[in-house]
């Protein structure tokens, strides 16, 4: 077994290796750049190398750099994590000429799979189910729009080295291919170093089923069942379960030693994961292999019991598989959210910043006997700047079922305290809430089914509105109880607090009553007549509060005081909730609203990142849908494009720059 490994990645992957790596005795290397000198990996390993400025290409992409980093350190075996240099044969090659051991896969099975229009190729030639598609060169623009329109709209436009959801388009008719071959082009080239694009025929409300595999050197291949990963954004997965709600055994099986014969076809080992689309009739398609650990590799790993990074090490240390397909376990359910820095309420835009609050749910098995585990490589404190991949967390639940692995995802979430940028927990909320997934009634076009407009949050049932205005209303209590214990009062003047409020919160009012016994229990009367009581769990200066009502599920809450009354949070629900006297209610009712500012006559920039290119000059009249400008962010370019016809008054930005939020890039007559 290997005494050092290096880990040739960074945040959230870096941090999952090395505790393997810990637990197994081995010690570990981390490297990184001058934006991560603080960062969470860095200082969990044993030791660590500086490569580079930020920029992924000056840096985590330099194999000179890591090679420096091997020989300084005597690191005898690399793991490469996902993304970077985890698909590159060249980077796998150079650590075997160096004589340090790679673990993953063969060069041979990296070139052959890594290479999307080859592993096509060869998928279809092993007998292995594929979707029709152009594989060969395209020439440009005309030509993809012209290969389009040959297989039949619509089509997926995808980069022949693409990963993560980047350099892939959705064309339905010739202009959008000719756009999105640019676009998914130039994406290609930035991201990967290869503006390779291929197209194939898109396979509409499908399913994306991936089958885990695990492969030693000795020939022994396994498939740890799957995964579902339907839930997507911008062809980005989202939430993933495992398994998955829609395939029977059969139907399991077949996919299985399908993804199993295309390894053997390659002499593949470690780990690898063949995905797949599935129709509505359970026919798969193979779609690609990733020859590297999954992001949502952790869903496997609950429901079978394999931890993966120490079977790949295992693996590349030359030890055969420890357990035969037989033995691999499918126990219970488990699902993963993918906690983004993205604001789900400007369509999902990346935010930067720094972690003023960083609360992960508390991590192990929970009295219910489901278990929260939540991968990470940030804390509190820490910055999620614009280099690299915006997800902070990948917060997961198990349970023995579908059903309770998802209320614990819910629990978990509620509980997450995340404060200094934006971020996607009211939406996976959302998404925990809905019907239609809680059914499993699942394809890639359920976001864009299910949120056709975007997403402007959770409106709370009746009862949970209730809820929290009776929550809002003894928090009100309790802190206006302090205010009135303070010293120093003079004798007879003491303040009195009214048992009658009125709790304005979710655009409704709620008269009520509420009183407190010396227990610290409270009772609350409604003005409908209607009355009930609770306990709450909570001080001023908690973040969290938990509502535990006399009948009824306790509600985690996070609470935030805002002016007069608080924020609260709960659910994918986010409202301001203002507790008042009788006589303050009837004032409020008098005060007049400010209006918001106007911005209709200005582009803003969404995001904080690089303005690529401007498509329009002073004086010039553009039409609604019109492309604008571009905004390159995270590796992700962004096109603006005109809400109506207008002039352009003037050009407030230039090319090359770099933009913050809400700056002005044009201005319209």
């Amino acid at each position: 077994m290997f005494g050092k490994i290096l880990i040739a990645n960074r945040g959230e992957i870096a941090c999952r290796v090395i505790r393997s790596a810990r637990k197994m005795g081995i010690k570990t290397v981390a490297v990184y750049s001058s934006a991560d000198a603080g960062a969470q990996h860095v200082r969990m390993a044993d030791e660590a190398v500086f490569l580079g400025p930020p920029p992924a290409a000056e840096s985590y992409l330099r194999v000179d750099k890591i090679l420096e980093a091997i020989r300084a350190t005597g690191a005898e075996a690399v793991h490469p994590g996902y993304g970077f240099l985890s698909e590159r044969a060249s980077f796998a090659r150079a650590l075997a000429d160096e004589g340090v051991a790679f673990i993953g896969p063969p060069v041979r099975a990296i070139e052959a799979m890594g290479d999307k229009i080859e592993s096509k190729k060869l998928a279809a030639e092993a007998g292995v189910s594929t979707v029709p598609g152009m594989f060969d060169l395209i020439e440009g623009p005309d030509h993809a729009a012209q290969i389009a329109a040959q297989i039949g709209y619509p089509v997926m436009i995808k980069a022949s080295a693409g990963g993560g959801g980047k350099g892939m388009r959705i064309a339905w008719n010739d202009a959008e291919a000719r756009e999105g071959f640019e676009l998914s082009r130039n994406e290609a080239k930035a991201s990967f170093g290869d503006d390779r694009i291929f197209i194939e025929k898109f396979v509409q409300r499908p399913r994306h089923i991936e089958i885990q595999l695990l492969g030693d050197q000795h020939g022994n291949i396994v498939y740890l069942n799957e995964r579902e990963c339907s839930i997507q954004r911008r062809n980005q997965k989202v939430v993933e379960e495992a398994p998955s709600p829609f395939l029977d055994p059969e139907t399991r099986k077949a996919m299985g030693e399908q993804a199993v014969a295309l390894a053997r076809a390659v002499g593949y080992y470690s780990a690898g994961t063949v995905e797949c689309i599935v129709d509505p009739d359970k026919n798969f398609y193979f779609l690609e292999m990733n020859t590297r650990l999954q992001v949502e590799h952790p869903v496997t790993e609950l429901i079978t019991g394999v931890d993966l990074v120490e079977e790949m090490i295992r693996v590349a240390a030359g030890e055969k598989l420890r357990f035969t397909q037989d033995e691999v376990k499918l126990n219970g359910w488990a699902v993963e959210s993918r906690l983004y820095a993205e604001d789900p309420y400007r369509n999902f835009l990346p935010s930067v910043g720094r972690l003023r609050r960083y609360r992960p749910p508390q991590e192990g098995k929970s009295v219910d006997g489901s278990i929260v585990r939540n991968d990470t490589g940030v804390e509190e404190g820490g910055e999620v700047s614009i280099y690299y991949d915006p997800m902070i967390a990948k917060l997961c639940t198990w349970a023995p079922t579908r059903t309770k692995a998802i209320d614990a995802m819910q629990t978990a979430l509620d509980s997450f305290e995340l404060e200094g940028l934006g971020h996607n927990i009211p939406f996976l909320q959302a998404v925990m809430l809905n019907g239609k997934f809680r059914s499993g009634d699942l394809s890639t076009a359920f976001i864009a089914e299910e949120f056709p407009e975007g997403f402007h949050g959770v409106t709370p049932a009746p009862e949970e509105l209730r809820a929290l205005a009776e929550a809002a209303a003894a928090m009100h209590l309790i802190r206006e109880r302090r205010a009135t214990r303070i010293e120093g009062a003079m004798r007879g003047h003491e303040r009195h607090l009214p048992e009658d409020w009125v709790v304005a919160v979710g655009g409704q009012r709620f008269p009520l009553r509420l009183t407190e016994n010396a227990e610290g229990h409270f009772r609350v009367r409604h003005g409908d007549g209607r009355e009930n009581g609770f306990a709450l769990d909570w001080l001023p200066g908690r973040s969290l509060a938990h509502l535990r009502p006399d009948s009824g599920a306790e509600a985690t809450i996070k609470v935030e005081p805002k002016g007069e009354g608080f924020r609260l949070r709960r659910r994918g629900a986010d409202l301001l909730a203002a507790t008042r006297s009788l006589r303050a209610d009837q004032l409020a009712g008098l005060m007049i609203e400010k209006p918001a500012p106007d911005f209709s006559r200005f582009l803003l920039c969404p995001m904080p990142g690089l303005l690529t290119s401007l498509r329009v000059v002073e004086g010039e009249e553009v039409q609604e849908g019109q492309p604008l400008a571009s905004v390159e962010a995270m590796k992700m370019e962004n096109v603006l494009r005109a809400e109506k016809k207008a002039v352009v008054k003037s050009v407030k930005a230039k090319v090359g720059e770099s933009l913050a939020v809400d700056q002005i890039i044009l201005e319209f007559e």
